[in-house]
């Protein structure tokens, strides 16, 4: 229901109102509370309502590149173009898996890669899913970053256009969100705003958030549902998992390790607190529709909780979904792990009861 009369007014102030007038960068208590010392413990490995595929991601050794800390977008793409020759030679059978059809072009300037399923149900050929990749805004160029996308469109059946954006050292803030706006625009020319969902994780969630955020800055509509998985949705390193899941998660590990040293490239000197890369800064009032996905292990875990608990508080319908033992992003790192079709399965379903309304 659109808002009306003076609702509609406060909408529409909002709307246009510096996204700078929303940031709020926390004030820690003076004198600070004392802090809590916890002994070295030893955790094993879940297994209740786990699958042993992914039961093998939980028990896996820490991220062998966590402390990795780059101070140049050429030396962080040199790891990204190492990481991504890994993973390209994989995406073919991910698509023959999934059925999925992948085809590459530019929209709005920006280089796409559109990925059609095979079968696509009638309720689902006039919505079209817009994907933002993760990697700390400078890992999986090209083909590496859609497979996030291809499991959306398998899974879930939705067409889906996944952003190849900018990244250093070719690019830096605010470029991802830039061309990611971009090609939502492009979509807006032939797709009304209730049939488009935007969805990513961890980089890409932050910037699911952020694009809602400048949308609604540009004076668009906002999409008819999102998806920020485990969004980095404040990297001045504020949240009480960055400390309770230190060197538990095995994927990030440390908020001062490679990720925290890659967004700072990415940020090239500017304010952390500002809500385009920090979205929990950003009013959400008017909102779309969101659903969210953590795991009990995950780094990002209180990113997840506090967006989630923001946009309750801003009266947006938003479902968060935390997996048990997962770290950071696991649920989308194999598509043939049950764990990953449950989450996407989900998000699915999720658009589905928003998207068209």
């Amino acid at each position: 229901m659109k808002p009306k009369g003076l609702a509609a007014f406060a909408v529409a102030a909002l709307a246009m109102a510096p996204l700078a007038a929303f940031a709020q960068a926390p004030t820690p208590p003076n004198p600070p509370l004392a802090p809590e010392s916890v002994p070295a413990q030893t955790l094993p490995v879940p297994y209740a309502d786990i699958s042993p595929a992914m039961q093998a991601f939980i028990a896996r050794p820490l991220n062998p590149a966590w402390n990795d800390q780059w101070k140049t977008g050429a030396e962080a793409r040199a790891f990204a173009d190492k990481q991504a020759a890994g993973v390209v030679p994989g995406i073919p059978g991910m698509l023959s898996r999934l059925h999925v059809a992948m085809t590459s072009t530019t929209m709005g300037g920006v280089h796409v890669y559109v990925l059609t399923p095979d079968s696509i149900p009638p309720e689902n050929k006039d919505k079209v899913l817009i994907h933002v990749h993760g990697g700390c805004y400078v890992l999986f160029p090209g083909e590496s970053g859609a497979t996030e996308g291809i499991m959306m469109a398998g899974f879930a059946h939705y067409k889906v256009i996944s952003v190849d954006y900018r990244m250093p050292p070719e690019a830096y803030f605010p470029a991802a969100v830039d061309d990611a706006v971009s090609v939502y625009k492009e979509v807006l020319k032939t797709t009304p705003a209730k049939n488009v969902a935007f969805f990513g994780t961890s980089a890409g969630g932050a910037l699911t958030l952020e694009m809602v955020l400048r949308a609604r800055q540009d004076g668009l509509s906002v999409p008819g549902a999102i998806a920020p998985g485990t969004p980095m949705s404040d990297v001045t390193k504020t949240g009480d998992s960055f400390y309770t899941n230190e060197k538990v998660d095995n994927v990030l590990v440390s908020r001062n390790g490679f990720c925290d040293a890659a967004t700072v490239i990415y940020a090239h000197g500017h304010d952390l607190s500002d809500p385009l890369l920090s979205p929990v800064y950003g009013d959400m009032h008017g909102f779309p529709p969101t659903i969210l996905t953590t795991g009990t292990r995950d780094l990002l875990l209180s990113n997840t909780v506090r967006v989630h608990r923001k946009l309750l508080r801003s009266g947006v319908p938003a479902i968060l979904e935390v997996f048990e033992g997962e770290s950071h992003a696991q649920y989308q790192f194999d598509d043939t792990v049950p764990e990953t079709a449950e989450a996407f399965t989900e998000i699915g379903a999720f658009f589905g009861q928003y998207l068209g309304h």
